[in-house]
């Protein structure tokens, strides 16, 4: 029986040369912030990781924050900067389709008195940014949008998003509000450079990107006031206390050194290959979010009804199929979807959601195996439980 991935928007596996990377780093004995040999040993080699880095996003080394994972990046840039900026405005815009790790740190700061707007979005999960532009005021301290959505693979405007807030600062002579990108799904296949994005803060992580799990960054633009959430020591310019961690940072950085260009492009034939035969042998599924450029090129989400996601996964399981259903971070919830609900999804779609992604060891054998497993699998399902 063949083994077929087709979960790396959750985790992407670790690639072979930063398996070695990590291996090389694990041997580093000092901490890098001791003041001796091995010590300034160890920081040198932090400080290569930290120009890849720095270089993938167009930005400058004492600008990129080491953390432990996406989610930490995201919640230091939003709580970090709401601290930091809270006397000087009152009000957050987001959306309603962004990682939980977004939303929870937005949700607590509106418990704490900020006032919290989501923007509106189409059908196919695009940010509405006439209806964000007309909700910016003098009292806007954060604006976060994703850069593409972890669970349909809707690819946002966050460049228009980011010339209408730089030009709304211009006109008040003001340094807020601030934009903040997730970007930790995009990392792998969509323009990195901080400058062109327009972001003041920007998120990523390694575990999508063939990289080290238990490692994120977080840009930080160069002037920007943060308050830490974990204090200490002064590790990460401050930002993050506790003794940094190598191995797992110069794994991130080499992943980074790996992404290449022409990578998109072929997924994204895998991807439309993919859709368009799914419409063939399950004419009853949905597509969830956008077709074409507007989609990830790894994401294809559908819906299946009369079923649910588990059952569906389990199948499939048995088949040697690996996907998954929406957010690894909410895989066990119980609940329908933020996303498919925010995006209006009929009640009959809202369960038998299954995300199919691909990654670099994904061929067209393996979608073509899924394509025939799939349909036998909804039909015994369905036979199962009585659904049609």
């Amino acid at each position: 029986m063949p083994k077929i991935y087709l979960d790396n928007a959750a985790a992407a596996p670790v690639a072979p040369e930063v398996q070695q990377e990590v291996a090389r780093a694990m041997k580093l004995t000092g901490n890098p912030s001791s003041f001796n040999d091995t010590g300034r040993a160890a920081a040198a080699e932090l400080y290569k990781a930290r120009l890849a880095v720095a270089r993938f996003l167009g930005a400058h080394t004492e600008e990129i924050i080491f953390t432990s994972s996406g989610s930490e990046a995201n919640n230091l840039a939003i709580n970090g900067i709401a601290a930091a900026y809270g006397k000087k405005g009152s009000s957050i815009i987001t959306t309603k389709i962004e990682h939980p790790s977004v939303l929870e740190p937005v949700k607590y700061l509106g418990r704490k008195g900020f006032k919290i707007i989501y923007a509106g979005n189409n059908k196919e999960g695009v940010v509405d940014t006439e209806d964000l532009k007309k909700n910016i005021s003098g009292r806007t301290v954060l604006i976060s949008v994703m850069y593409a959505n972890n669970e349909i693979g809707t690819i946002e405007p966050v460049r228009e998003i980011g010339m209408l807030i730089r030009d709304f600062r211009k006109k008040r002579n003001s340094k807020l509000p601030l934009f903040h990108v997730d970007a930790c799904q995009a990392a792998g296949y969509l323009n990195m450079n901080v400058n062109t994005l327009g972001a003041d803060l920007l998120s990523f992580n390694g575990s999508k990107i063939y990289g080290p799990r238990g490692v994120g960054v977080l840009y930080v633009r160069k002037g920007l006031k943060l308050e830490p959430m974990i204090r200490g020591g002064d590790q990460e310019r401050g930002l993050r206390a506790g003794t940094e961690n190598p191995p797992a940072i110069l794994g991130l950085a080499k992943a980074v050194s790996l992404i290449k260009k022409d990578e998109s492009r072929k997924t994204a034939e895998l991807r439309d290959y993919f859709i368009e035969k799914i419409n063939k042998v399950l004419p009853e599924a949905r597509l969830n979010g956008p077709i074409g450029q507007g989609r990830l090129p790894n994401n294809v989400n559908i819906s299946i009804p009369g079923l649910n996601s588990e059952n569906i996964l389990l199948e499939l399981d048995k088949h040697g199929i690996s996907a998954g259903s929406g957010s690894a971070c909410t895989a066990r919830s119980v609940e329908p979807s933020h996303v498919l609900k925010a995006i209006e999804v009929e009640k009959k779609y809202l369960s038998g959601v299954l995300r199919f992604s691909m990654g670099r060891e994904t061929t067209k054998k393996d979608l073509d195996y899924v394509l025939k497993i799939l349909p036998e699998a909804v039909a015994e399902l369905k036979k199962r439980y009585g659904k049609d």
